[in-house]
């Protein structure tokens, strides 16, 4: 017979902070308190929750942490709302992947599964205007050649848009916080490696497969499309891995 479920086991209470906290973060999340709306003074909502000064500082710091508001201290201070910052969920993703002990390698691997994907489903159907988009991007590159932090910049927003013309939120997100890993990544490559001939050439080569692609893209070539940027990704990780940071601690730092 199963084993009698234990009666009376000790229930976690959240902390009042924690509630005060939690009630505010419906609120932003659900657009009722607005980007850039001012909190209500310390005073009202100490009267709204009937807590303490200490119990709602203690919940605008957590708050503060999730990036959904801002605290001025002083006589006109006072706590503005936030938009949700893709990049705290990153960096803390990045703290999560360190303590595993992931290498950046790894994290390429990630992108070089989500990207191709991506890119299958614009050439499969691209939405209106994707290609033209895609197009304005690679001029941004183009007209980057010669600077190679202006061109690493270029780049990777251009794998980002490739996510982003998808919609699909949740991989925008996911990507996202890979992104963030991978851009200092090449930016730490570049630091070391920007004046090379060699990174130079790998750089120029990096922007023809990013021509290539967006031609396979219009073509409506999905496979060709996302074998291309399979490799392309792969070859990124080989290049970078072999000068940059091996761990995530030191891009994060």
């Amino acid at each position: 017979m199963p084993a009698r479920a234990r009666v009376g086991r000790r229930v976690r209470v959240p902390k009042t902070a924690e509630l005060v906290a939690g009630s505010l973060r419906r609120q932003i999340i659900r657009g009722e308190l607005a980007i850039g709306d001012a909190l209500p003074s310390e005073s009202a909502l100490m009267e709204q929750f009937g807590v303490s000064r200490p119990t709602l500082r203690e919940a605008f710091r957590v708050l503060e942490s999730e990036s959904l508001i801002t605290v001025r201290r002083g006589v006109h201070g006072g706590a503005r709302v936030s938009a949700p910052d893709p990049e705290v969920a990153a960096r803390y993703a990045g703290l999560i992947l360190e303590y595993r002990q992931t290498s950046v390698g790894d994290v390429f691997g990630a992108s070089a599964i989500i990207e191709p994907a991506c890119v299958r489903v614009l050439a499969q159907k691209p939405p209106a205007g994707a290609v033209a988009q895609l197009r304005e991007a690679l001029e941004a590159e183009k007209a980057a050649l010669e600077d190679p932090d202006a061109l690493v910049a270029a780049q990777d927003r251009f794998h980002g848009l490739l996510v982003e013309l998808t919609g699909n939120q949740t991989l925008i997100l996911l990507a996202g916080m890979l992104r963030y890993i991978v851009d200092r990544a090449n930016a730490a490559h570049v630091a070391v490696e920007g004046t090379n001939p060699e990174h130079t050439a790998q750089a120029r080569k990096g922007h023809r497969a990013h021509v290539r692609l967006v031609n396979l893209i219009e073509a409506g070539k999905a496979e060709e499309a996302a074998k291309l940027w399979h490799r392309h990704i792969t070859a990124a990780d080989d290049v970078v891995n072999a000068a940059g940071p091996k761990t995530l601690l030191e891009l994060l730092d």
